[in-house]
């Protein structure tokens, strides 16, 4: 066995969804989901598909971020993963509906970090194993950071 990392290649300000689903539909129905949440949303997905032909089945609104799911796909490789590029939107307002398509099986990450994969593979083929997304914690919160962490979750309108 071999264990590599893949770190995804994008920019600082997209958000990146990874997961392992099991069905050819899964792009279509995930495509469907995303779609759903929001008329604002630019999104770009693809599936790596792990048996039959195997190809790397794609889907999205925007052509610059379904061709960046496309090479960070060709990149992990790894069986039925799946990668998700958003603009104008966040995970948070998406990850229940992904998390409701039947065949998605697990989300890895889902972050404006840069992410790194952990990728094994054997002879059968390649897996996630798991991800690295940001940097180490460097100490813990003060009541002055608390403070501003609620301010802030107040202020973009997620917490009444």
């Amino acid at each position: 066995m071999a264990i590599t990392a893949v770190r995804i290649d994008k920019p600082e300000d997209l958000n990146v969804i990874v997961g392992q689903a099991h069905f050819i539909k899964t792009v279509e129905d995930l495509h469907e989901a995303l779609a759903g949440t929001s008329p604002h949303l630019r999104f770009g997905l693809a599936f790596c598909e792990a048996s039959g032909p195997r190809l790397i089945r794609h889907s999205g609104n925007d052509p610059e971020l379904t061709e960046l799911a496309i090479k960070n796909a060709q990149a992990i490789g790894a069986g039925h993963s799946f990668i998700v590029f958003l603009r104008e939107g966040y995970p948070v307002n998406v990850l229940g509906a992904i998390k409701q398509v039947p065949e998605v099986c697990t989300i890895f990450c889902a972050t404006a970090n840069t992410v790194e994969l952990i990728i094994a593979s054997t002879g059968l083929g390649r897996g996630i194993v798991g991800v690295i997304d940001g940097a180490a914690s460097q100490s813990v919160e003060t009541t002055k950071d608390q403070a501003e962490r609620k301010a802030l979750l107040r202020r973009i309108g997620y917490k009444p």
